[in-house]
């Protein structure tokens, strides 16, 4: 099968990949970009383990084509941090306990930057609902929510610092 020339931004650097015209992007970002931070769970987009930023919007990984992701933006877990070290979200969860195995905490973290960016200050109630496609079986998500309302008040804080 012919592979096809793919370009995107993944992480804010350029990348160049060839892939097949039936694989999932999931696929390309661990095994061929070396990106193994987002983690194939379901592969039904039921879980959100694969969960990344495509153009702005929190993406599914595992069931899109590659090919639908040529000329797009990507960030993954990997490209949150910045370089002085961890994220807020990042170091909220660890604080706050927002994470037990971690197999789901990569696509948590990167659906939770989304949603800040979203909306900076969310109430409870607004977290529950926009992590609510992202399932962990550890947590019980009670210190999930309040990893990420403390992120967002770290955030403002931050902000209004600045």
């Amino acid at each position: 099968m012919k592979k096809l020339h793919l370009e995107m931004t993944v992480n804010g650097k350029p990348v160049d990949v060839l892939a097949e015209p039936r694989a999932l992007l999931i696929h390309v970002l661990r095994e061929d970009l070396g990106l193994t931070g987002p983690h194939i769970g379901c592969e039904t987009s039921h879980c959100g383990a694969c969960t990344i930023d495509l153009n702005g919007k929190s993406v599914k990984s595992c069931t899109m084509f590659a090919a639908q992701a040529n000329g797009a933006t990507i960030t993954t877990i990997e490209g949150i941090a910045g370089p002085d070290g961890m994220h807020v979200l990042q170091s909220s969860f660890r604080e706050h306990h927002g994470l037990q195995c971690g197999y789901c905490t990569p696509g948590m973290i990167t659906r939770a930057y989304r949603l800040l960016q979203e909306n900076p200050n969310p109430t409870e109630e607004e977290v529950r609902f926009g992590m609510a496609g992202n399932l962990c079986r550890c947590t019980g998500y009670q210190n999930i929510v309040k990893a990420i309302l403390h992120a967002a008040n770290e955030m403002q804080s931050k902000e209004a610092a600045e």
